[in-house]
C-alpha cells in the first residue's frame, strides 16, 4: 500500500485505461446487489486471471469507490492460480456511485473492471386516489399522490377491471395504463369503458426494491362524471319585460351542450365589486328556467357572479366556476326620513336658513342624489314652487309672507323620498337654564342644562367653531327627542385644542324657546400667540420694552407669567420671569454699541408660546466721554510706571542686579572707617623706606567655602602662612576714630585685596587679587592691570623681577608690599588669624 499513487480520475469522466493486448479482460467484478437499500452494506469481488502475463506474480488489487480509494480488500490466491480480492462496503451512502477494481501498472492506476452501484428506497404506497369522468374528452382521469422520492427508477401503473358487483369479483381486465415519466395521473379511453358499470381502479407502484399498491377505489364511470359550467349573460332588453326592481339583477344562462340530457343544479355566488366583501351564494337555482331574478342587492352597486353545476339527484361532480360576469343594480327613492331644523337671520327676517339630516329608515334606503324645498301656495291646487335645490344639508332662501310651511323631500333617479313639513313655528316657549359644558377628552364634549317647565318635547343641539363664519356650513347639529334629558355628550366633529359654541334649544308643540349659548374647549392649549415686543427707549447699556397684553380668550387658561430673553452677540443668554400683569421692563447691564437679539413668552397651565424676535443696538459712547476715559487711562498707566521706578530705585536688593556697585578706592568709605577696638601696636615692615600710612584691621571672619587652591593642610598652600583677610583703609587714623560709626555701613562692604602671610614670618608677604566678588574700576580680570599695581620685588642686586605665578594654584602671588596702597601698613589683630 505504500507504493499507491493518487489517481487523477473522478469518478464523474472515469476512462478505463487497458493496454491493448495486455490487460483487456484480466479482471472481473462481482457484487452481492447492484441495487440496495440507502445505507446497506455490500460486498463485492475482483478476480484476475492467471493468463495475464503481463501482470506480476502477486499482484495488488486496489478498490475505488467513485473518485476515494476503499481500504479494507482482502486478497488471495485461489487453487487455479487467479489472484481474487474481496471487499466489504458497511454503508453504502450514494445513490449511484462506481466502484472499480485498479492495478498499479507503471505510473498510472490502471482500471481492470467497474460495476454501477445504486441505492435507494422501496416505493411508498400511492395516496389520495380519485377518479374524474371527462364528459368533453369522454375519458376516465385519475390522479394519486406518488409519495415520497424513492431516488430509483419507479414506474406507476393505472390498474382497472370491471365488475358487475360490489367490486368483489373480478371482471375483465382493462388495459393497463401507464403515465409519462414525472406524471401522477393518467386517463382511460372511452372505448375501454363501461359508463354505468362498476369497474375497480388501483394504482401499482415498482422499482428494483419492490411493490406497492393503493387501495382499490370501486365506482361507476357516470357517477364521478364532472360537468362544464354554464355561460352566464345578461338579459337582453325588450319592451314588453317589466325593468327590474330597485336592489334587483336579472340573467340568463347557457348549458353545457353535451351535458342538455343530464339532469344537475346549478348554484350562483356575488359580491360587490368594491370593497372586500366575501361571496355570497345562492342556490339550488332551476336549470330549466334558464334565467333568474336576484334580489337583495344593494342599489346603484356594481356585482360579480359565477355559476357552477352539478349531476342531481345521482352522483356526480361540481364543475368549475364559470367565468365572472359584472352587472349593475338599478336604483331605489330613498328611504329616509328627514330631520329639520331653522332659523332666521337677524338682519333679514324673512329669510330662512333650513337644516336637515337624514336618517334611512332601512338598511338599503338608496342613494340621495339632491334635495328639493318646495312650497304650495293656497288656492292654487296642484301648484308647487321650488324654493331650494342642492345637494347641500342646509338651504337658505326667501321665505314667501304668507308661507307658513315648506315640503322638503330627497330624489333620485328612482323617485322622490316621503315629504317631510317643516313648520315656522314662534319663539315663545320658556327657556332651560344652567347651560353649562366641559371637555371629557380631546374629541368630545358634554353639555348639560336644567330643563324648563313644562318639559319640552325635544331639544335642537346646534356646535361649531367659535367665534362662527359667515356660513354656518360648519355648524353640527342634532335633535335630541327626549325632552326629559339633562345634557348630551357631543362626539361628532370635535377636535382638540379648538373652542366650540354650543347652542341649546328647546323644542314645543307648535312653538320653539330662546336659545342658549356656551362656550367650551375640547382641550385647553397654550396661548394662541404672545404679545409683540416694542423698544420704548434705549441707552448705551440700558434698554426699556413694552407691550401690549393679549385680551383673554373665551375657554382657555390665563396667563401666568412672561419671560424675557434675551442674547448678545457672544449666544449668552440671560432671561428673567415677570408677573402676568406686566407690561414693560428694562433691562440693565448691556454693553455700549453691543446688538442683541430678545424676545417674549407667554405661558399659562397648558402651555408657553413664544412671539417674535426685536433686534436691538445699545448706543455708541460720545466724543467726550471717550476723551475721558482716555484720559484716566493714561494717568493711571503714568502713576503706575512712576510708582514702579520709585520702587526700583529704592530697593537696594533690586538696584544692584541692574547696575552694579563699582566701589571708589579713594572715596571708599571704609577710609574713614575705625573698629571699635583698636590695637596702637605698630610694627616698620622691612625693606620699605617710608613709615607706615595705613593700618590693616581685620573686620570679620566669613565662613566662606574654601577656593580650590585652599586646603587644611598648610603644606599645600604653596608653603604660605594663614590666611589673613584684610579690608584696607586709607586717611589719617584718628580723623577716622573720631567719626561716628554709624556713617559707615557694612551692607556694602567689598572685599578690595587679600593678604596673605604674617609680620613675624621672616620671608616676604604675599598678596591675593583673584576672588573678588566686585570689579574694581573695570571688567573682572584675574589680576590688576599694569597701569594700576607694580608688580615688583626688591632682588638683592636692587632690580625688580617679576615673579612666576605658581602652577599650582589659580592665583597670582607677589611680594606682600609690591602693592601701592600698602605699602606702610599696620597690621593689628593677627593673633587670631591660625585657624583662618
Amino acid at each position: 500500500m505504500a507504493r499507491l499513487r493518487t489517481c487523477s480520475l473522478t469518478w464523474a469522466a472515469l476512462i478505463i485505461l487497458l493496454l491493448p493486448g495486455s490487460l483487456e479482460e484480466c479482471g472481473h467484478i462481482s457484487v452481492s446487489a447492484p441495487i440496495v437499500h440507502l445505507g446497506d452494506p455490500i460486498t463485492a469481488s475482483c478476480i484476475i486471471k492467471q493468463n495475464c502475463s503481463h501482470l506480476d506474480l502477486e499482484p495488488q488489487i486496489l478498490w475505488r469507490l467513485g473518485a476515494e480509494l476503499q481500504p479494507g480488500g482482502r486478497q488471495q490466491r485461489l487453487s487455479d492460480g487467479s489472484q481474487q480480492s474481496t471487499i466489504t462496503l458497511p454503508h453504502l451512502n450514494h445513490t449511484r456511485a462506481f466502484l472499480s477494481c485498479c492495478l498499479n501498472w507503471g505510473n498510472s492506476l490502471q482500471i481492470l473492471d467497474q460495476v454501477e452501484l445504486r441505492a435507494g428506497y422501496p416505493p411508498a404506497v400511492p395516496r389520495n386516489l380519485s377518479c374524474l369522468m371527462n364528459l368533453t374528452t369522454s375519458s376516465l382521469i385519475c390522479h394519486w399522490e406518488p409519495g415520497p422520492e424513492t431516488h430509483l427508477p419507479t414506474s406507476f401503473t393505472l390498474k382497472s377491471f370491471k365488475s358487475r358487483g360490489n367490486c368483489q369479483t373480478q371482471g375483465d381486465s382493462i388495459m393497463d395504463c401507464v403515465p409519462e415519466d414525472g406524471q401522477s395521473h393518467c386517463s382511460i379511453p372511452r372505448r375501454h369503458l363501461l359508463l354505468y358499470q362498476n369497474m375497480g381502479i388501483w394504482v401499482q407502484a415498482e422499482n428494483a426494491l419492490g411493490t406497492s399498491m393503493s387501495p382499490q377505489l370501486c365506482l361507476e364511470p357516470m357517477d364521478v362524471v364532472k360537468l362544464e359550467p354554464p355561460m352566464l349573460r345578461t338579459m337582453d332588453p325588450s319592451p314588453e319585460a317589466a325593468s327590474p326592481q330597485a336592489g334587483c339583477l336579472q340573467l340568463c344562462w347557457e348549458p353545457w351542450q353535451p351535458a342538455l340530457h343530464i339532469n344537475q343544479k346549478c348554484e350562483l355566488r356575488h359580491k360587490p365589486q368594491s370593497g372586500e366583501a366575501s361571496w355570497a351564494l345562492v342556490g339550488p337555482l332551476p336549470l330549466e328556467a334558464l334565467r333568474y331574478e336576484l334580489c337583495g342587492l344593494l342599489p346603484a352597486t356594481a356585482y360579480t357572479l359565477q355559476i357552477r353545476c352539478i349531476r342531481w339527484p345521482l352522483p356526480g361532480h361540481w364543475s368549475n366556476w364559470s367565468p365572472s360576469l359584472e352587472l349593475r343594480t338599478t336604483e331605489r327613492a330613498p328611504a329616509v326620513r328627514l330631520n329639520t331644523w331653522w332659523r332666521q337671520r337677524q338682519l333679514d327676517p324673512r329669510t330662512v336658513q333650513l337644516f336637515w339630516k337624514p336618517v334611512p329608515l332601512e338598511e338599503d334606503s338608496g342613494q340621495i342624489q339632491g334635495y328639493v324645498v318646495s312650497w304650495r301656495p293656497s288656492g292654487q291646487a296642484g301648484a308647487i314652487l321650488p324654493l331650494c335645490n342642492t345637494t347641500e344639508l342646509s338651504c337658505t332662501f326667501p321665505l314667501p309672507s304668507e308661507a307658513q310651511e315648506v315640503a322638503l323631500v330627497a330624489y333620485n333617479s328612482a323617485g322622490t323620498s316621503c315629504p317631510t313639513p317643516v313648520v315656522f313655528s314662534e319663539s315663545r316657549g320658556p327657556a332651560l337654564t344652567r347651560l353649562h359644558a366641559m371637555a371629557r377628552d380631546p374629541h368630545s364634549l358634554w353639555v348639560g342644562w336644567e330643563p324648563p317647565s313644562p318639559w319640552p318635547r325635544g331639544y335642537v343641539i346646534e356646535w361649531g367653531l367659535s367665534p362662527p363664519s359667515t356660513s354656518n356650513s360648519n355648524k353640527t347639529w342634532r335633535i335630541e327627542q327626549n325632552g326629559s334629558a339633562t345634557g348630551f355628550l357631543l362626539q361628532e366633529n370635535i377636535r382638540p385644542f379648538q373652542l366650540y359654541e354650543i347652542t341649546v334649544t328647546p323644542l314645543y308643540q307648535d312653538a320653539m324657546g330662546p336659545s342658549q349659548h356656551v362656550y367650551a374647549y375640547s382641550q385647553e392649549m397654550a396661548p394662541r400667540h404672545a404679545p409683540e415686543l416694542h423698544l420704548k427707549h434705549i441707552g448705551k447699556t440700558w434698554a426699556q420694552l413694552e407691550w401690549v397684553p393679549e385680551p383673554p380668550e373665551l375657554g382657555k387658561s390665563p396667563l401666568t407669567h412672561y419671560t424675557i430673553f434675551w442674547t448678545n452677540a457672544q449666544n449668552q443668554s440671560f432671561s428673567t420671569i415677570l408677573n402676568a400683569s406686566s407690561h414693560g421692563f428694562v433691562l440693565h447691564g448691556l454693553e455700549p454699541a453691543s446688538l442683541y437679539h430678545i424676545h417674549l413668552m407667554a405661558a399659562s397651565q397648558a402651555g408657553a408660546t413664544n412671539g417674535t424676535v426685536l433686534t436691538l443696538m445699545t448706543l455708541i459712547p460720545e466724543g467726550s466721554e471717550l476723551h475721558i476715559l482716555l484720559g484716566l487711562f493714561g494717568l493711571l498707566l503714568l502713576l503706575s510706571c512712576l510708582c514702579g521706578t520709585a520702587w526700583l530705585c529704592c530697593s537696594p536688593s533690586r538696584k544692584n542686579p541692574l547696575w552694579p556697585s563699582v566701589p571708589d578706592p579713594a572715596h571708599s568709605s571704609l577710609g574713614s572707617w575705625v573698629p571699635t577696638i583698636m590695637e596702637e601696636e605698630a610694627f616698620q615692615l622691612p625693606g620699605l623706606g617710608m613709615p607706615p600710612i595705613t593700618k590693616l584691621t581685620v573686620l570679620e571672619e566669613d565662613e566662606k567655602k574654601p577656593l580650590p587652591w585652599e586646603s587644611h593642610d598648610s603644606s599645600e598652600t604653596c608653603g604660605l602662612p594663614t590666611l589673613v583677610q584684610t579690608y584696607v583703609l586709607q586717611g589719617d587714623l584718628r580723623a577716622a576714630s573720631a567719626q561716628p560709626q554709624s556713617q559707615s555701613g557694612t551692607s556694602n562692604q567689598v572685599l578690595y585685596g587679600q593678604l596673605l602671610g604674617s609680620p613675624t614670618s621672616p620671608g616676604p608677604g604675599h598678596y591675593l587679587r583673584c576672588d573678588s566678588t566686585q570689579p574694581l574700576l573695570a571688567g573682572l580680570t584675574p589680576s590688576p592691570k599694569s597701569y594700576e599695581n607694580l608688580w615688583f620685588q626688591a632682588s638683592p642686586l636692587g632690580t625688580l623681577v617679576t615673579p612666576a605665578p605658581s602652577q599650582e594654584d589659580d592665583c597670582v602671588f607677589g611680594p606682600l608690599l609690591d602693592f601701592p596702597l600698602l605699602q606702610g601698613i599696620r597690621v593689628h589683630g593677627v593673633e587670631g588669624l591660625e585657624s583662618f
